[in-house]
């Protein structure tokens, strides 16, 4: 853990496994008893998480609950752009204050829903 004048910082680098997400979760609750009182938010530097999968998700959950059970809330701090539309894509991004991700598309990029989609006949086209 990196020293900091934020009391509440959990730094976390290099790629996260499966394993480490007891470890991590034992180092939200310890920030958030070193968080100043009033202030419930604990800070999670993931500039440094070089893994982009479902393991790094599963692990940056655990440690929001784990910060919503001791009382806090986690706040994400330079996630990856990678990371940051992963995190988007479950859902997670607005519970874990992850900030500064790009929106996937724009709507009028996106596909039109199956259900609407309809077929223009040419009249050159031989039926079927």
């Amino acid at each position: 853990m990196a020293a900091s004048s934020y009391p509440a910082l959990v730094v976390v680098a290099g790629p996260i496994r499966p394993g480490d997400t007891p470890q991590l979760c034992d180092r939200v609750r310890a920030a958030r008893q070193r968080a100043p009182d009033g202030d419930a938010t604990v800070v999670c530097d993931v500039s440094g998480v070089t893994s982009t999968d479902l393991v790094t998700v599963d692990a940056l959950a655990r440690m929001g609950l784990a910060a919503r059970r001791a009382g806090g809330r986690l706040r994400l701090r330079d996630p990856s752009p990678e990371l940051a539309r992963l995190l988007a894509l479950t859902g997670l991004a607005e519970p874990l204050g992850c900030s500064g991700g790009q929106p996937l598309r724009d709507p009028e990029e996106r596909e039109p829903p199956l259900g609407e989609v309809q077929e223009a006949v040419e009249t050159g086209d031989p039926a079927r």
